[in-house]
């Protein structure tokens, strides 16, 4: 069955190599996702840019029918903090495209999803940056938590910690206003933490295999690791640099690749040291109910096979 679903992102080299697995993941005779829309949302980059970088990403992937709708340009009560030391000024510094010319859709994210979701059947919801947009949507519909079967999220950590502060990663940190609004909405929520993700790590190995692909898709997306993993390497010393976004899309392709626990998960909002820390309960230790299933172990080797084969599709 052909799984509709919302894409919510602030592409991000890995936003974009996720967003090229979904347009891959939607080519055949039997497409596995069929994708409504993409909605920017201010994070790694200003808000220009995450829009620019996803009508790029259409446009690169023939599929300039799907709509892109401009989302919120600042967190919800704090000033947006960016990335352009991990992603360089445009966001998905290492691609060589011409700018996009097609243009954004008339409808602000957060209205394209609470119409979309209270309009459609079952439409799950991928969130790839921080959750202003979501945030946003249930505030103006709180109705769409009852139609929405799951939200698949990139954010937080556990035992991995933070990324942008000891405690907080970088989605969550950037809105935590947002992200508890969600955590505590009562949606069906999947988180892939960094935890996961710095398990699923780029290697020269694995980047050369999307070179090999010989399109147009592939070497942009090895164009862009190779450019992005050059802050993670150094910064932790491996041989590559964690993949984090396309963990969400390859959870809805092949969820058997994923292992983890469904937990409370709370957002700290108020800590100077720990503001946008992810408080997951792992141990039952607070007996306050499940609210997500956060994942922890990924295969690794069939993560990066499923990216690769999807990819390809795009020809």
């Amino acid at each position: 069955m052909t799984r509709k679903i919302i894409i919510d992102t602030d592409p991000g080299q890995d936003d974009a190599v996720a967003i090229l697995l979904a347009f891959g993941a939607a080519r055949g005779e039997q497409p596995e996702l069929e994708i409504l829309g993409l909605t920017s949302v201010a994070g790694n980059v200003p808000i220009d840019f995450t829009t620019r970088n996803c009508l790029m990403l259409c446009e690169l992937a023939d599929r300039t029918d799907v709509p892109v709708h401009q989302g919120a340009e600042a967190p919800l009560q704090r000033k947006l903090v960016t990335a352009e030391h991990v992603h360089g000024p445009t966001g998905i510094d290492g691609i060589d495209r011409p700018e996009p010319t097609t243009k954004v859709a008339g409808e602000n994210a957060a209205q394209f999803i609470v119409d979309t979701v209270m309009n459609t059947d079952d439409v799950t919801l991928c969130t790839l940056g921080p959750l202003t947009n979501i945030a946003k949507a249930l505030e103006l519909e709180p109705a769409i938590v009852g139609r929405i079967p799951e939200l698949v999220l990139m954010g937080g950590g556990h035992f991995a910690g933070g990324n942008i502060t000891p405690m907080a990663e970088f989605n969550v940190f950037v809105d935590p206003q947002a992200a508890a609004a969600v955590f505590e909405s009562g949606l069906k929520l999947v988180m892939m933490p960094l935890d996961v993700t710095h398990k699923a790590i780029s290697t020269p190995p694995r980047i050369d295999a999307f070179r090999q692909l010989g399109t147009a898709p592939g070497a942009a997306v090895a164009g862009m690791l190779d450019f992005y993993h050059r802050y993670d390497i150094e910064r932790y010393g491996a041989e590559g640099g964690p993949l984090h976004d396309p963990c969400v899309v390859a959870y809805l392709l092949e969820p058997e690749l994923f292992s983890g626990r469904e937990v409370n998960v709370s957002v700290e909002t108020e800590s100077r040291l720990c503001m946008g820390a992810t408080v997951v309960d792992w141990w039952r230790a607070t007996r306050r109910e499940p609210n997500c299933v956060v994942m922890s172990e990924v295969d690794a080797d069939g993560f990066y096979t499923l990216l690769v084969d999807r990819i390809r599709r795009l020809g």
